[in-house]
C-alpha cells in the first residue's frame, strides 16, 4: 500500500498522437518510456523517485497490454542486473532508484554492464538526492558516471525536455552501445506541466520473444581477454559515438545573447535556479531571455569539446555553476580550454560555495561576485549584509521523529527499560524509520552503515557478558539484511541480538508492499514470515512478538534475548502495522461508515490532570507527538501536567509505557461512539446518573467537613 495512489493519473498515459498531456514530472517520464518502445522496466523505491515506482506499479496493467515487463525489484542491485537483457538483444530497458546510495548498491551490476556494453538502449533513472530534502550522505552520481564511463543526462526541468531526453537517452545508448544515466532532482520529479503526446509504442521485440531465440556474444562477457578490450572500446569507439550523437542532436542548449565577453555554463538541472538568480539581478526574465550567454549542459557527462571551445572562444571569463564537490565539470572545462589554447578564465568554486545546495539566492550571490570581478559595469549594487542570524536557542528544535501511534516507538521504550536494568547497550542502527531512535527522547543507536546492514554493523563486537544489539527493518531485511546480516551472523556465530521491526511495509520509502506484508496481491507473493526466513539460514533462537504496543512484553522479550545462556545469533521479530499506512487504510473506511449511519467505536487516551504529578516520565519514555503538556489546573501545583491531544490514534503505548515502567496511574482510555444505538444511549445516561450521584455525595461530605 503505497503512500499515494496514481490509479486515476495513469489513465492519462493512454494519450495518443497530438493530445496535450498534463501532469507531474514522474508521469511525464513514464509516458516517455511508453512512447519510446521500452520492453522492460524495474527499480527500487526511494526518494525522490519513490512515486515513479508507484506510477510504474499502478500502470502495470497498461504496460502489460503493450508487452512491457514490469518488476518491482528486491534491491537496486536486482534492478541493475535486469539491464542484462539489453546486452545481447535489441531490447530497450529502464530501471530506477534513489541515488547515491542506490547506485552504490547497484555498482557491481552497473560496472559489468558498462564494461560489456549494450545492444538495446539501457536507461538508468536515478533520483539525484543532493541538497533539498535529502536524507542521505551528500554525494553525486557524476563520479560514478565518470568512473564507469556511462553518459549522464541532467535535464533542464521542463516536461517537454524531460520527455525528449528519455527518448534521446535510449537512442544515445544504442548509438554508443553504452548505458545512460538520467538524473532527476526532487523538483523535476514533482513539477507539473504539459507537452504534446505521441502514441505509445509496443516494443519491436518483447522480453518473452527474446527468450524464445537465445543469443550470446562472448565478447560482451566481462572475462579475460574481452574485459581488457572493453576499456579500449569505451574510449576509441563508444566515447566518440556518444559525443557525436549529443552534438548532432543538439542535446545541450543555449540561452541568452549570442556574443559577449563573459558567459555562464550550468548543469541542466540547475538552470531554473540560475535563471531565477539572473532575474533577481535584472539579467533575465521568467522565460530565460538572459542578457548574457548561457550554455546548458543537459548532458553533464561527457562534455562536448567542440561546443565548449566554441562557447568559451572570445570570452575573458566563464562561470561554471556546478552543485556539489569535487568540481568535476570545472576541472574538465579548464583542461578543454587549455588544450584549445584559449585564454578564457574558468570561474567556479572561487565564486560559489564548494558544498551545499545551490538555491536561487546562493547562485545570485555567486553571479554577483563573478560580475564584480569580470564585468563590473553590469554588476548589481553590493548586496546588503544578511540580517544577524537568530541564536539557536531562539528557534524551537524540531528533530525528525516517529509518527503518532508508530509501532516502533514502544520497542525503544522497552529497550530503555531494559537498559535501566542491565546497563547501556551498543546498538547498531539501520536505514529506516527506526533510525529516529538515535534522537530524543530515546538516544538509542551508535552507528548506521547502510540499508539492511544493521546486523553486519554489529558483527565486530564479540562482547563478554553483554551482547550488542542490531536494529533492522523488514524492508532492510529483504533488501540486503537476510544474507549480509543474518546469514553472516550465523556463519560467524556472532553472539548478538537482532531486532527486526516488521511493520508490514517498506515504510521508510513510502509504504510499498514487501515479501512479509499481510496484503494479498495477484501480482506478488506476500505473507512470507521473517522468522521462517531467518530460521532457514540457520538461526535457532528466534521469536516473534505480534504486538509491539505491549511494552512490558517487548521489555521481557528483549531481556530474555540478552540474558539467554544460548550462544549464537538471536532474532526477535517485532510486529505491528505501520500506523501511518493503517490510518490511510482505515480512515476512509471509518468516514464512509459514519456517513452511512453505521455505529463506529474509536478509542483514544487521555491524562487525568488531577492524578498527574507533572514529572513527565511518560514523555521521556514515549515521545509521542500527541503526548504534550499543559498548565496544571491545580493552583497549588506549579509543574505543568501531561496532556494527550486530539491527534491521538488510540494505540495505547503511552499507557503501556506508564504501566511497564511502574509510573503514575493517570492515563485513561475513552471510547468515542459515532451513531450510537439505543443501548449506547441508555448506558451513557446510566453512567452519567451514577457519576453525578457520586459527585453529589462527595460534595455533601466536603461541605459537612467544612462546618
Amino acid at each position: 500500500m503505497a503512500e499515494r495512489s496514481f490509479k486515476a493519473e495513469v489513465e492519462r498515459l493512454k494519450a495518443g498522437e497530438g493530445e496535450v498531456f498534463e501532469g507531474e514530472g514522474i508521469l511525464a517520464v513514464t509516458k516517455a518510456l511508453l512512447q519510446s518502445g521500452v520492453a522492460y522496466v524495474g527499480g527500487y523505491q526511494g526518494s525522490p523517485i519513490s512515486h515513479l515506482m508507484d506510477v510504474f506499479a499502478d500502470a502495470s496493467e497498461l504496460m502489460a497490454g503493450l508487452g512491457v515487463h514490469f518488476e518491482s525489484s528486491a534491491s537496486e542491485a536486482t534492478a541493475a542486473a535486469m539491464l542484462a537483457a539489453s546486452v545481447n538483444y535489441p531490447l530497450r530497458g529502464a530501471v530506477a532508484w534513489k541515488s547515491v546510495v542506490g547506485t552504490n548498491v547497484a555498482s557491481d551490476a552497473l560496472s559489468n554492464v558498462a564494461s560489456g556494453g549494450v545492444t538495446g538502449g539501457a536507461l538508468i533513472i536515478v533520483g539525484e538526492d543532493y541538497g533539498e530534502g535529502s536524507s542521505i550522505m551528500q554525494e553525486r552520481t557524476h563520479a560514478f558516471a565518470m568512473k564507469s564511463q556511462m553518459w549522464l543526462i541532467d535535464p533542464r526541468p521542463s516536461l517537454p525536455l524531460l520527455v525528449d531526453m528519455v527518448e534521446h537517452g535510449f537512442a544515445l545508448s544504442e548509438a554508443s552501445n553504452t548505458p545512460v544515466m538520467l538524473e532527476l532532482r526532487v523538483r523535476a520529479c514533482h513539477m507539473t506541466g504539459s507537452f504534446i503526446a505521441r502514441d505509445n509504442r509496443r516494443p519491436p521485440l518483447t522480453v518473452a520473444e527474446a527468450a524464445q531465440s537465445p543469443h550470446r556474444d562472448t565478447s560482451r562477457i566481462v572475462l579475460p581477454p574481452a574485459n581488457f578490450q572493453h576499456e579500449v572500446e569505451k574510449i576509441e569507439k563508444r566515447w566518440p559515438a556518444g559525443i557525436k550523437y549529443v552534438q548532432d542532436h543538439k542535446l545541450n542548449e543555449h540561452f541568452g545573447t549570442t556574443h559577449d565577453d563573459i558567459g555562464i555554463i550550468v548543469q541542466g538541472g540547475l538552470f531554473n535556479s540560475l535563471n531565477r538568480a539572473l532575474e533577481l539581478i535584472g539579467l533575465s526574465d521568467a522565460y530565460g531571455n538572459a542578457a548574457l550567454p548561457v550554455y546548458v549542459l543537459n548532458v553533464a557527462y561527457p562534455l562536448i569539446p567542440d561546443e565548449v571551445q566554441a562557447f568559451c572562444a572570445g570570452k575573458s571569463a566563464v562561470l561554471i555553476v556546478e552543485e556539489g564537490q569535487p568540481e568535476f565539470i570545472e576541472h574538465e572545462l579548464n583542461t578543454l580550454v587549455r588544450r584549445a589554447d584559449l585564454n578564457t578564465r574558468i570561474a567556479g568554486k572561487d565564486m560559489l560555495p564548494r558544498s551545499g545546495e545551490y538555491t536561487a539566492d546562493v547562485i545570485r550571490q555567486g553571479v554577483a561576485k563573478f560580475l564584480r570581478a569580470h564585468a563590473p559595469s553590469r554588476a548589481p549594487e553590493e548586496l546588503p549584509a544578511p540580517a544577524p542570524a537568530l541564536p539557536a536557542s531562539a528557534v524551537p528544535q524540531r528533530p525528525a521523529g516517529f509518527c503518532t501511534g508508530c509501532p516502533e516507538r514502544p520497542i525503544f521504550s522497552a529497550m530503555k527499560l531494559v537498559q535501566k536494568e542491565i546497563g547501556e547497550l551498543h546498538v547498531s542502527a539501520d536505514i529506516g524509520c527506526h533510525l529516529f531512535s538515535i534522537l530524543p527522547p530515546f538516544h538509542i543507536g551508535n552507528t548506521t552503515m547502510g540499508y539492511g546492514l544493521g546486523t553486519a554493523g554489529a558483527s565486530a563486537f564479540k562482547p563478554e557478558g553483554k551482547r550488542a544489539v542490531a536494529i533492522m527493518g523488514d524492508g532492510g531485511f529483504w533488501h540486503n539484511g537476510l544474507t549480509s546480516g543474518i546469514g553472516n551472523a550465523v556463519f560467524n556465530q556472532d553472539d548478538n541480538l537482532t531486532i527486526i521491526v516488521d511493520n508490514g511495509y517498506s515504510a521508510a520509502t513510502g509504504g510499498q508492499d514487501i515479501l512479509s506484508s499481510k496484503a494479498t496481491t495477484p501480482q506478488r507473493s506476500t505473507n512470507n514470515p521473517i522468522e521462517k526466513a531467518a530460521r532457514g539460514v540457520g538461526i535457532t533462537w528466534a521469536k516473534t512478538r505480534t504486538r509491539t504496543y505491549d511494552v512490558a512484553g517487548m521489555r521481557d522479550a528483549i531481556h530474555d534475548a540478552l540474558t539467554s545462556p544460548e550462544k549464537g545469533p538471536k532474532v526477535l521479530v517485532a510486529q505491528s502495522e505501520c500506523q501511518l499506512n493503517r490510518q490511510r487504510r482505515i480512515k476512509p473506511q471509518i468516514a464512509k461508515a459514519i456517513k452511512s449511519g453505521q455505529r463506529v467505536v474509536r478509542e483514544r487516551f487521555g491524562v487525568d490532570p488531577d492524578t498527574c504529578t507533572g514529572d513527565h516520565s511518560c514523555i521521556r519514555l514515549s515521545g509521542c507527538p500527541s503526548l504534550t503538556i499543559r498548565a496544571n489546573p491545580d493552583p497549588l501545583r506549579q509543574d505543568p501536567v501531561a496532556h494527550v491531544e486530539n491527534s491521538c490514534v488510540g494505540c495505547g503505548v503511552c499507557g503501556e509505557v506508564s504501566h511497564a515502567a511502574v509510573l503514575c496511574p493517570s492515563f485513561y482510555k475513552a471510547q468515542i461512539i459515532s451513531n450510537p444505538n439505543r443501548a449506547d444511549r441508555i448506558r451513557q445516561r446510566l453512567r452519567g446518573w451514577v457519576i453525578g450521584a457520586l459527585q453529589r455525595r462527595a460534595a455533601r461530605k466536603l461541605a459537612a467537613r467544612a462546618f
